[in-house]
């Protein structure tokens, strides 16, 4: 089954994202890299971070619930060297390595940064890895490269931003070397395609144009997310009752098509 949303499938924001994000990051530089050939790279480049993962990100929690009786210990049961078993044992949250793929844009000549793009990790949003990738943004926003953040997650903190930004559950953010002190914004709803974003070049150098749904829908086709996904059940994040019930209205409509 192709994707059944219009836009963001809310079913991939689970423990299958961290394989999502990396796969949207090679299909936005393929995308990119005919446009701006030969005058400038389009390269992904990894960062390693190590974090405590979200438990979003994680397949349904390793619970398991041990045998009724005693734990042996290598005494006889019922015997004084004879333990009785945890009534619950659960995976615990460790902190872990976490690769992470963005895409550069540099200029041939001179190897230069001229933009980063980044689909945001629910690592990247909550949790210890918040404070790292502030730091990261802080970074690029001090620097003379363009910034395009894609953030198609809906938990966890959004780009700052002065006054409040819409109730849409996606965006994609904007900032240009020469235009700091403004963001442009993409605030995305549930029930539209992801848009048409420019990302820009050097100066002189028109804006050339990312299709976000066209890369997502894809890389959903070719890895066949539908198989991975219980579009039966509910998202990993629960959406709000009026999106919840056009969402399944939606899935019974692809279904009965």
């Amino acid at each position: 089954m192709p994707n059944p949303f219009p836009g963001m499938d809310p079913y991939l924001e689970g423990p299958l994202w961290t394989t999502v994000d990396n796969n949207l990051i090679e299909e936005i530089a393929w995308q990119l890299a005919p446009k701006i050939s030969p005058k400038y790279l389009t390269l992904t480049n990894q960062r390693v971070m190590v974090a405590t993962p979200d438990a979003l990100e994680l397949s349904p929690p390793g619970i398991r619930v041990p045998d009724v009786g005693v734990y042996d210990t290598g005494g006889e049961p019922g015997s004084a060297t004879a333990m009785a078993t945890a009534p619950l044992v659960m995976d615990a949250l460790l902190p872990e390595s976490m690769t992470q793929t963005f895409v550069e844009i540099r200029d041939v000549a001179e190897r230069k940064l001229v933009t980063a793009i980044e689909v945001l990790s629910l690592s990247n949003k909550r949790g210890e890895g918040l404070e790292e990738y502030r730091q990261k943004r802080r970074e690029m926003l001090a620097s003379e490269s363009h910034f395009l953040e894609i953030d198609l997650l809906r938990a966890g903190e959004r780009y700052p931003v002065a006054g409040v930004l819409p109730s849409t559950p996606y965006f994609v953010f904007l900032s240009r070397a020469n235009r700091r002190a403004r963001v442009e914004i993409w605030p995305i709803s549930l029930d539209q395609p992801l848009p048409e974003v420019p990302v820009p070049l050097l100066p002189g150098d028109p804006d050339v144009q990312l299709d976000l749904q066209e890369a997502l829908q894809t890389i959903y086709d070719h890895y066949r997310y539908d198989q991975s996904l219980n579009h039966s059940g509910t998202p990993p994040l629960s959406l709000s009752p009026e999106l919840a019930a056009w969402a399944q209205e939606r899935l019974q409509s692809v279904r009965r098509s």
